[in-house]
């Protein structure tokens, strides 16, 4: 999920599809359809967002379509074509302890054992064993760090009060 100051993205139209006003939809959750979780939808459209209502969606394949409430052509879909479709923060749903969005550890600055600030959380890559945190030092900005998100090894503790990741990390000299 991207994120803008207001606005969670979560997914993006494609082209239309059918003579019914139906688009298809990327998904950019996990899993995919978990987009279909959240209602309403907030779309930008012209610089500006529109809130929509889904009437019908439907899974074909690994694809993924929809029928927007009100639009009943291909002709009016087109106005859709590459919009954004976004929720609110408000409509994601609680966390247990110890569970974070990424868009919360983005930007949190992470210190070592040492006391050492090793950079800035720049963006995290899903490996499937485990998230992987890309550190970025401010410093040296070409200089990337590669710490796997596994509590308890090289996770000593995350704290969003201080904005900060702290792990147990060596640097070399």
């Amino acid at each position: 999920m991207q994120q803008n100051n207001t606005h969670l993205i979560v997914g993006r139209f494609g082209g239309v599809y059918g003579i019914k006003g139906w688009l298809r939809i990327s998904s950019f959750t996990r899993p995919s359809d978990n987009i279909f979780s959240y209602s309403p939808w907030l779309l930008e459209l012209n610089g500006s967002w529109k809130e929509i209502s889904l009437e019908e969606f439907q899974k074909r394949g690994e694809r993924f379509f929809v029928k927007i409430l009100g639009i009943d052509s291909p002709e009016d879909a087109r106005q859709y074509i590459n919009c954004d479709v976004a929720i609110t923060s408000e409509q994601l749903p609680s966390l247990k302890k110890g569970e974070y969005y990424w868009r919360d550890l983005i930007n949190l600055k992470v210190i070592n054992q040492d006391g050492i600030l090793l950079g800035e959380v720049s963006e995290i890559i899903e490996t499937g064993a485990n998230d992987v945190f890309v550190i970025i030092d401010n410093d040296n900005s070409e200089q990337k760090i590669l710490i796997p998100s596994v509590m308890g090894i090289y996770i000593n503790k995350i704290d969003l009060i201080e904005q900060a990741i702290y792990v147990n990390w060596a640097i070399g000299d």
